[in-house]
C-alpha cells in the first residue's frame, strides 16, 4: 500500500480497483478445529475465570483473497480486529455488539483503516463447550482449596471460614463463576471487518450494523449477504473529490462524502466525542505534546475511545503529519514497544480494576499520559504553551458552546450516549419495518420504492385506476420513523458541521503563524538528484531569522517545534514541490495563505501576537451541508448473484458461511466509473513513466526520499505481521542503531551552529543560531538522553531514568571514597588502590549493576554503540554553552580566580592589601579583599551570568605596593566556562599612570582544563614594561607594535562604530556584549586612544609621562577660566552648554571616590559621552581649544579639520541606538 490518509493509493496498471470504497471484507473468530488456545502472547492470567481470559482467534475468510498494491496482511489484521483475543460470555452476561476501528500503518507511512464490529454468536460445537466446562472445574478446585489452605492455618482463621459470610461468599463464587454445560449457552465473539483506504468512518458503521441487524433478524434480508459484500466491496466506488456518494446497505441507503480538493482533508471520526471525553483544556495541551513530538499514551478500556482520541488530533495538525510510531490501538503482545525510545503515539487499553499506579513505564520524563476514561491527563515536566492558549481556547469554547457541548468536556454524557447508541442498536434488531415486519411484500416494496421498474409498474396501475395506498406502511409508523430517520440525519449533519469548523479554527492558528513561512525555506539545489543526495548536510530553513520575525511570546513554542521531524517533512516537501507535484496537504495550506494575502495585506515584518479569529467558519458548514443535503452520485444496487443453491442458509443468530467463488472477484466492466477511472489511471501512468524517464529511477529516488525523512528516527512503525524473537531482537537493534544516528546528529548540528557562531564574533560569515535555539538543542540533547538511559530498563526507579542513574552514581562514589578513608581500609588494601588493581573490580561491579537494572538489549549494555555515543558526547567539549548560565539565574555557583603577576618585572610579594570584585550580565560579587599573597581564592555566590567586567586594586599600603599584573583568570567551576582579562599594567601611585584599580574588560576561553590554568600561574616568558606602549592593538595593524598610520587610524574608528552598530541591529537574543564593543581591545575607546595619540609632540616631559588625561584636564581648565572669548558667535548658547557639560563631566570623574589612573579617567569619559550622546558635541570643542597647539604636532589627526569632521559623522551613526553601560564602568561618578 503506498497511499496515505489523505487520499487513495495509486493503483498499479490499470486497475481500476484502487478506486474502490472498501478492499477487503474480513470474518474473524473462533476455528472448530483449532479448538481452545491460550493467547500467551496477550499476557494470559491464569487466576482469572476462563470466561475472563484470553484465546486466540483466527482470520476465519476475507474477501478477496489479496490485492496487488494492499496486500492483505492476516496476523496484523486479526491482532487488530480482536486486540483482546476470543472473549466467551454466557445468557447471564451482557453480550451488546461492540464496533471499534483501527489503522495499519506501514513503514512508508502509508495507512489503511479497518471498521470492526464484534458481536456475540451461539457456540455450537460440543467440543468446545466441554473444553470451557473443564477449565471451569479445573479453575473452581484450584480456587476452592488455596481459599481452604489460606484459611485454616490457625484456629481463628479456621472459626472464621466457617463464618456464615465465608459460606456465602463461597456459593456466590460457584454460582457466578462456573459455567454447567447443560444448564447455560455459551457465545463466543465473533468480528465483521471492513478494509478500506480512506477512513469512512461513519458509513462503514452503519454498513456493519445493517449487516449485523440482517443476521439477528427473525426474518431473512431481503437479498443473502453475499449481494451486499460483493456490492461494497466491488460496486460501490470511492466519492471523488468534493462530491457525495449514496450507496445500499441491507435495509437502508448509507451516506458518505468527501472533502473537495481546496478543503480539508477527510476526517469521519467526531471530534465531538473526544472534546466530550478530554475535555478542552486538556485536548489543547495533548495537542500541543503532540506537535513537539513527545511520548503520547493513550489508556482507556474501550478500543473505539483510543481511536476517536488518537484521530482527533492527528486530524487537527494540518498542515503537518505525525512522522513517528503511530499505533492507536497497542496489542497485548506489542507491550514491548512501549520500551521504544522515539516520540510515539500509543493506545494501550485498560484492564477492569487496573489504575494508572500499577502501569510501569520504563520512561516517564518525556511522557504524555492520557487516562481517556478518568478525564485526566500527566503531562511532561517542561513544555512550552501553545501561542496565544487563552484566546484560542475561548475561540473554540464559542464553537462547542454553539453545538451544545460545554468545553470542559462532558465524560458521563459520552458514557450515556454510548448506552443510548446501544439502546437504539436493540431497537433496530426489534422494529416492526423494513425486513423484520411479517408481511414481505411491504419491505421489497420499500427496499425497490426508488427502483425505475416499479415506478413504471405503479405509473401503469394508476392509469388502469387499481390503488396501491395499501402498501405503505401506516401513517403513525411511518411518521415516527421518519422523525427517527431526521433526528439521525441532523446529529450527523451537526457532527460533520462541527468537525470541519473545529478544523478550521486549528487550521486557522498555523495559517496565522506560518503565513511568511516560504520567506525563510532555502532552496539551494538546482536539481531533485542534488538536493536528496546532499540533504543530510543541508539547512532547508533559516531558522534563527524566522524566529527573529516571530513575536516574543511565540518564542518558546516555535523554536522547539521548527526542531521537528513534522516540521522538517513539511519543509522537504516544500523543496520538493519545485520539481514535482505538491503534497496535498501542502497545497490546501499554501493556498489558504495565499488567501490571506489577498484580503489582508500586510508587511511580513509587522509581525504581532494579536489573535486573529478564523472567518471561514460558516462557508466550510455550508459546503458539507450542501453535499450531504444533494447526492452528486449513487452506486448501483446490491443484486442476486450466481450463487449455488442451499448454501449459506439463513439460520437467526448465526452470521452464514459465505460462498467464497461468488466473492472471490468483482465484476469485469459493468460499471461507468470503471472505465472513467481505468482512463485517468492510464493518464496518470503515462505522466509517471515519463517523470521517471526524464528524472530519477523511481525506486533510487524513493530511497533517497526515506533516508532523507527518516533523518534522526530509525523505525517508524512496529511490525504486526511477524512477532518472533529474531524479529523482536532486530526491532531493538534498530531502535539501538538510530538513537546512535539520532546522537551522532544531534551532536553535529549542535557543534556546527556553534563553531559558525565562534566564527562570527571572529569576524567571519553571519551568525545562525540564537540563545534560544541553543536552549532548543540542548533540551533535544537531553531527551536524547533520557531515552538512552531508559531504553531497556528492567526496573523503573523514578520519573526520570538519567537522574535517577546519577544519584545513585553519586551514593556509589561517596560509599567508595567512605571506605577508601575509613580505617579499615588500611594496609593491603590501601595498597591494592594504590597499584590500580581495585580499578577493575570497579568496571566489573559497574557491568553487574547494569546487568542488573538492564535487560539484554538495552542501548547502555551495546558496548560498540555506547563507545560511540561517548566519543559524540565528548566531542561537545570542543564549543561552549551558556543555556545553564542564561536559565538557572538564581542558583550559588563556586567561581575560582587566579592572578597572574608579570614576576620577572615587579615584586613578587606585595605589602598592601589587593581586592577583586568580578562582574557579569547579572550582577556582580561586590569588593572582595584578597588574602595577602595568594594569588588563587575561591569564592561563592549568586549566578553572574556571563563574565564581563573584574575590577582589581590595592591600598598602596606598606613599602611594597607596587603590582604589575599580566591578567586575572577567571573560573566557573559548574559550567567549566574560564574567563581571561588581560590587564598588562601597574597598579600602584608614582608608576605608570598612578592607578590604584583597573577595569579589565573579560574574553572567554576556548579552552581551559585545570592543567591550563595552572601553566598559567606558571611564570611567563620575560617582557619589557607596557609602560611606554600602551593598547596600540587595531584590527588593522595585525598584532604588531609599531605606531599605526593615520589611514589605519580612520579605519581602526571605523571598524569600532560599525561593529555597535552591527550589535544593535542583531536580534537581542544574539547580541554579545556591549562592554566588550566600547573597552575591548579593539573597541571604541581603545579606537579613540589611537586617534588621541596621533601627533602628541611627546610622551615624556621631563622624565616625566603625560597623558590623553592631561590634555583634557588643561581644556577643562582653559574652559573655565575664559569662557567669555566666544560672546560674539551666533552658536554662543550652545557652544557654552557643551562646554559647561564636558567641564561637569571631567570633574566628576576626577572627584569620583575611586584610584582610578588616567587611563581609566578617558576610559569612563568616552563611555559616558557615547552613552549620553555628547561625544560628537565634545571633539570640536577639544579640536578648536588653543591647548592643542602646544601639544600636538602640526600633522596630528585632532588639527585637521576634514578629519574631524569626519570623526564627528563616524560618532553620530551611533546616537540612535540607547547604549546602557555596565555599573562596574561607571561606579561611584556622578554626573
Amino acid at each position: 500500500m503506498s497511499g496515505s490518509g489523505a487520499a487513495p493509493g495509486p493503483g498499479s496498471g490499470s486497475s481500476p480497483a484502487a478506486c474502490r470504497f472498501a478492499h477487503y471484507f474480513v470474518l474473524c473468530g473462533i476455528d472448530a478445529d483449532s479448538g481452545l488456545e491460550p493467547d500467551e502472547l496477550a499476557g494470559e492470567n491464569f487466576d482469572q475465570s476462563p470466561l475472563r481470559r484470553t484465546f486466540k482467534s483466527k482470520v476465519l475468510a476475507h474477501y478477496p483473497q489479496n490485492i496487488e498494491w494492499n496486500p492483505f496482511d492476516q496476523d496484523a489484521v486479526n491482532m487488530l480486529c480482536m486486540p483482546k483475543g476470543l472473549s466467551f460470555r454466557t445468557q447471564t452476561d451482557n453480550k451488546d455488539p461492540q464496533f471499534h476501528s483501527f489503522i495499519i500503518t506501514r513503514e512508508d507511512g502509508s495507512r489503511t483503516y479497518g471498521f470492526v464490529l464484534t458481536f456475540y454468536e451461539e457456540v455450537t460445537s460440543k467440543q468446545i463447550c466441554t473444553a470451557m466446562q473443564t477449565l471451569y472445574q479445573m479453575h473452581n478446585a484450584e480456587h476452592y482449596s488455596s481459599v481452604y489452605a489460606s484459611s485454616s492455618c490457625s484456629m481463628d482463621s479456621l472459626a472464621s471460614s466457617l463464618d456464615e459470610g465465608d459460606t456465602t461468599s463461597l456459593l456466590k463464587l460457584q454460582r457466578y463463576n462456573s459455567y454447567d454445560i447443560s444448564r447455560d449457552t455459551l457465545y463466543v465473539s465473533k468480528s465483521i471487518c471492513l478494509i478500506t483506504p480512506l477512513p469512512f468512518m461513519q458509513a462503514c458503521k452503519k454498513f456493519l450494523i445493517q449487516l449485523y441487524k440482517a443476521v439477528t433478524s427473525q426474518q431473512p434480508p431481503p437479498l443473502p449477504l453475499e449481494s451486499y459484500i460483493h456490492n461494497i466491496l466491488y460496486e460501490v466506488p470511492l466519492p471523488p473529490p468534493g462530491r457525495s456518494l449514496k450507496f445500499y446497505g441491507v435495509y437502508e441507503p448509507v451516506i458518505c462524502q468527501r472533502p473537495g480538493p481546496s478543503e480539508l482533508p477527510l476526517s469521519d471520526y467526531p471530534l465531538r466525542e473526544a472534546f466530550e471525553l478530554l475535555g478542552l483544556e486538556n485536548l489543547v495541551q495533548v495537542f500541543t505534546c503532540v506537535l513537539l513530538e513527545m511520548q503520547i499514551l493513550l489508556y482507556s478500556q474501550d478500543y473505539q475511545r483510543l481511536m476517536t482520541v488518537a484521530e482527533g488530533i492527528t486530524t487537527l495538525l494540518f498542515p503537518f503529519q505525525w512522522q513517528h510510531v503511530y499505533v492507536p490501538i497497542l496489542p497485548a503482545s506489542l507491550l514491548h514497544f512501549l520500551d521504544a525510545p522515539v516520540p510515539y503515539l500509543m493506545g494501550l487499553q485498560s484492564k477492569e480494576g487496573t489504575d494508572r499506579s500499577k502501569l510501569e513505564l520504563p520512561q516517564e520524563a518525556n511522557l504524555c499520559f492520557v487516562d481517556i476514561d478518568n478525564h485526566f491527563i500527566e503531562l511532561p515536566e517542561e513544555f512550552p504553551q501553545f501561542p496565544n492558549k487563552v484566546d484560542f481556547i475561548q475561540e473554540l469554547s464559542e464553537v462547542l458552546v454553539q453545538f451544545g457541548i460545554p468545553p470542559e468536556g462532558s465524560l458521563h454524557c459520552s458514557e450515556s450516549t454510548s448506552k443510548l447508541k446501544n439502546m437504539v442498536l436493540k431497537d433496530l434488531v426489534n422494529d416492526k419495518k423494513n425486513g423484520n415486519v411479517s408481511t414481505n411484500n411491504i419491505s421489497m416494496y420499500e427496499l425497490l420504492k426508488g427502483n425505475e421498474t416499479i415506478a413504471r409498474l405503479q405509473a401503469l396501475a394508476k392509469r388502469t385506476g387499481v390503488a396501491v395506498e395499501k402498501m405503505d406502511l401506516s401513517a403513525s409508523l411511518g411518521e415516527k420513523d421518519k422523525d427517527l430517520k431526521l433526528q439521525c440525519e441532523e446529529a450527523e449533519l451537526r457532527d460533520y458541521q462541527l468537525n470541519v469548523q473545529l478544523r478550521e479554527v486549528f487550521a486557522n492558528r498555523f495559517t496565522q503563524m506560518f503565513a511568511d513561512y516560504e520567506a525563510f525555506v532555502i532552496q539551494t539545489a538546482q536539481d531533485m538528484e542534488s538536493w536528496l543526495t546532499n540533504r543530510e548536510q543541508m539547512q532547508n530553513f533559516d531558522k534563527a531569522s524566522f524566529l527573529s520575525d516571530q513575536p516574543e511570546p511565540y518564542l518558546p513554542f516555535l523554536s522547539r517545534f521548527i526542531e521537528t521531524q513534522m516540521f522538517a517533512t513539511f519543509i522537504d516537501n516544500k523543496i520538493m514541490s519545485q520539481w514535482e507535484e505538491k503534497d496535498p496537504l501542502l497545497r490546501v495550506f499554501d493556498s489558504r495563505i495565499d488567501k490571506i494575502r489577498l484580503y489582508n495585506v500586510r508587511a511580513p515584518t509587522l509581525r504581532t501576537s494579536i489573535y486573529q479569529k478564523c472567518s471561514t467558519l460558516k462557508e466550510a458548514a455550508q459546503s458539507i451541508e450542501q453535499r450531504l443535503m444533494k447526492m452528486d452520485h449513487t452506486a448501483i444496487h446490491p443484486h442476486l448473484l450466481d450463487m449455488k443453491i442451499g448454501q449459506g442458509k439463513y439460520e437467526q443468530g448465526f452470521f452464514p458461511k459465505l460462498q467464497s467463488d461468488v466473492l472471490a472477484t468483482g465484476p469485469t466492466n459493468n460499471n461507468r466509473w470503471v472505465s472513467r477511472s481505468a482512463t485517468a489511471q492510464r493518464r496518470k501512468e503515462r505522466l509517471r513513466q515519463h517523470s521517471d524517464h526524464v528524472g530519477l529511477d523511481n525506486d533510487l529516488r524513493e530511497k533517497y526520499m526515506q533516508e532523507a525523512r527518516s533523518l534522526g528516527k530509525n523505525l517508524r512503525q512496529p511490525k504486526l505481521s511477524d512477532l518472533s524473537p529474531a524479529v523482536i531482537a532486530q526491532t531493538n537493534c534498530k531502535f539501538v542503531e538510530g538513537l546512535l544516528k539520532e546522537c551522532r546528529m544531534k551532536t553535529k548540528r549542535m557543534l556546527v551552529e556553534k563553531m559558525g557562531h565562534e566564527a562570527v564574533e571572529l569576524g567571519h560569515g553571519e551568525a545562525n543560531i540564537t540563545g534560544l535555539e541553543e536552549n532548543t538543542l540542548i533540551a533535544s540533547l537531553c531527551d536524547l538522553l533520557e531515552r538512552i538511559w531508559s531504553h531497556g530498563l528492567q526496573v523503573k526507579q523514578g520519573k526520570s531514568a538519567l537522574w535517577s542513574h546519577l544519584i545513585q552514581f553519586q551514593d556509589r562514589e561517596e560509599k567508595q571514597e567512605h571506605l577508601a578513608e575509613s580505617p579499615v581500609a588500611l594496609g593491603p588494601e590501601r595498597r591494592k588502590s594504590e597499584s590500580g588493581v581495585m580499578l577493575p573490580t570497579l568496571r566489573v561491579s559497574l557491568i553487574q549493576d547494569m546487568r542488573k537494572l538492564y535487560k539484554r538489549y538495552a542501548f547502555l549494555r551495546c558496548e560498540e554503540e555506547r563507545e560511540q555515543f561517548l566519543y559524540h558526547l565528548l566531542s561537545l567539549n570542543a564549543v561552549d554553552y551558556f543555556c545553564f548560565t542564561s536559565v538557572f539565574t538564581t542558583i550559588m555557583i563556586p567561581y575560582r580566580s587566579v592572578i597572574i603577576p608579570i614576576k620577572k618585572l615587579s615584586n613578587a610579594i606585595i605589602t598592601s592589601n589587593p581586592w577583586i570584585c568580578v562582574s557579569g550580565e547579572l550582577g556582580d560579587t561586590g569588593v572582595m579583599q584578597i588574602p595577602k599573597n595568594l594569588l588563587e581564592m575561591t569564592f561563592e555566590c549568586q549566578n553572574l551570568g556571563k563574565l564581563t567586567t573584574v575590577q582589581i586594586g590595592h591600598d598602596n599600603s606598606g613599602l611594597l605596593a607596587k603590582w604589575l599584573v599580566d591578567c586575572v583568570m577567571v573560573r566557573n567551576e559548574i559550567t567549566g566556562h574560564t574567563y581571561r582579562f588581560p590587564c598588562g599594567r601597574w597598579l600602584g601611585k608614582g608608576i605608570d599612570d598612578g592607578s590604584l584599580e583597573r577595569i579589565l574588560i573579560g574574553e572567554l576561553m576556548t579552552s581551559a582544563s585545570d592543567d591550563d590554568l595552572v601553566k598559567q600561574c606558571r611564570t611567563p616568558p620575560q617582557q619589557k614594561s607596557p609602560t611606554t606602549a600602551r593598547r596600540l592593538s587595531i584590527t588593522s595593524l595585525t598584532g604588531k607594535n609599531n605606531k599605526p598610520n593615520a589611514g589605519q587610524i580612520q579605519e581602526g574608528i571605523g571598524e569600532a562604530v560599525n561593529n555597535i552598530v552591527k550589535h544593535f541591529h542583531k536580534p537581542e537574543k544574539e547580541r554579545g556584549s556591549l562592554t566588550v564593543l566600547l573597552c575591548g581591545e579593539n573597541g571604541l575607546v581603545a579606537a579613540l586612544e589611537q586617534v588621541f595619540h596621533h601627533g602628541f609632540k611627546s610622551a615624556r616631559i621631563f622624565h616625566k609621562n603625560v597623558f590623553i588625561w592631561d590634555f583634557i584636564e588643561k581644556v577643562v581648565a582653559y574652559f573655565e577660566t575664559t569662557d567669555q572669548i566666544l560672546d560674539n558667535e551666533d552658536d554662543v548658547l550652545i557652544q557654552k552648554s557643551s562646554c559647561k557639560t564636558f567641564c561637569h563631566y571631567v570633574n566628576a570623574i576626577n572627584t569620583a571616590p575611586r584610584n582610578i589612573g588616567k587611563d581609566g579617567k578617558f576610559q569612563i569619559l568616552v563611555c559616558l559621552g557615547t552613552r549620553d550622546r555628547l561625544l560628537p558635541q565634545w571633539i570640536p570643542l577639544l579640536a578648536e581649544c588653543p591647548a592643542i597647539t602646544r601639544m600636538y604636532e602640526e600633522s596630528a589627526l585632532l588639527r585637521d579639520r576634514m578629519t574631524v569632521n569626519s570623526l564627528i559623522r563616524i560618532l553620530q551613526t551611533i546616537q540612535d541606538f540607547t547604549i546602557v553601560l555596565e555599573g562596574s564602568l561607571i561606579k561611584g561618578v556622578d554626573v
